[in-house]
């Protein structure tokens, strides 16, 4: 294993290989994060996305390569929220309180952390819903309760897993409006999406995975059909619309070109 390198970043993948079993979930991976970056991973059911994540925040160790972070480095983790218990007995502003990282552990909250979860809420806009029980929560109000909760940690770097999967239109325009401040502030971020059209082609940043890593770089550069092909191992177009870069299964971009003809 060659020794990793030490760099600016905030975080560094340096060839990463990560199995369950033995079967490689990701293969040769490398990956930079920077200081203030906001990056979108993207590929298909299977591809290594979360385990992606999760070797970002240490809970996989992969067995080759290295992980290299900044010393001291705070990380903020949002879940899918489909692998939430939403019936475990816990108020919102108990579940944010959860995200506090400080080495007393105690089983009650002091009346300054009392104060930074009420404050937490009411900037993401559901301080009326602290003493709601958590099932209660509409798609968009779990997603802003978990990043409240990510963010009670201070992080520099905030990890989200699929932060608008299964919630409606205007809610992922009020995910994506968040993340757009929180990044305006300075917070690097970095999540994972299915949605190439809704989230992957406003990011600055973008890297295809499929085990490994098939392209990164700007939306334009990389949501190709060529790459695409690779990630998803199908044929997918890539029309342009307003300025931006719009995915259609091969099968949609016929029917779009047979009309145009026709017209």
């Amino acid at each position: 294993m060659r020794p990793p390198t030490v760099t600016g970043d905030l975080l560094r993948l340096e060839r990463v290989t990560c199995r369950y079993g033995t079967d490689p979930v990701l293969v040769d991976v490398d990956l930079a994060i920077a200081e203030g970056q906001f990056t979108g991973v993207v590929g298909p059911s299977g591809s290594g996305k979360t385990t992606l994540l999760r070797a970002l925040t240490g809970a996989v160790q992969p067995v080759a390569g290295a992980v290299v972070r900044r010393r001291n480095l705070r990380v903020g983790y949002v879940p899918q929220v489909d692998s939430v218990s939403w019936s475990f007995p816990v108020t919102v502003s108990e579940c944010v309180l959860m995200g506090r990282t400080d080495d007393r552990r105690l089983p009650w909250r002091s009346r300054a952390e009392q104060a930074e979860v009420t404050e937490l809420l009411e900037r993401l806009g559901i301080g009326d819903l602290a003493h709601r029980h958590i099932r209660a929560l509409s798609g968009g109000q779990q997603q802003r309760m978990f990043i409240a909760r990510a963010l009670l940690r201070r992080p520099q770097l905030l990890l989200m897993d699929e932060p608008t999967s299964g919630v409606d239109v205007r809610t992922r325009h009020e995910v994506l409006h968040l993340l757009d401040e929180l990044h305006a502030e300075g917070l690097a971020i970095v999540l994972t999406t299915h949605d190439l059209n809704g989230i992957a082609a406003h990011l600055p940043h973008l890297v295809c995975l499929n085990t490994r890593v098939m392209a990164a770089g700007p939306p334009r550069d990389v949501l190709t059909a060529d790459v695409l092909e690779r990630t998803y191992g199908a044929r997918l177009e890539v029309l342009e619309h307003a300025g931006m870069p719009v995915v259609v299964d091969g099968y949609r971009a016929d029917v779009v070109q047979l009309r145009r003809t026709a017209s």
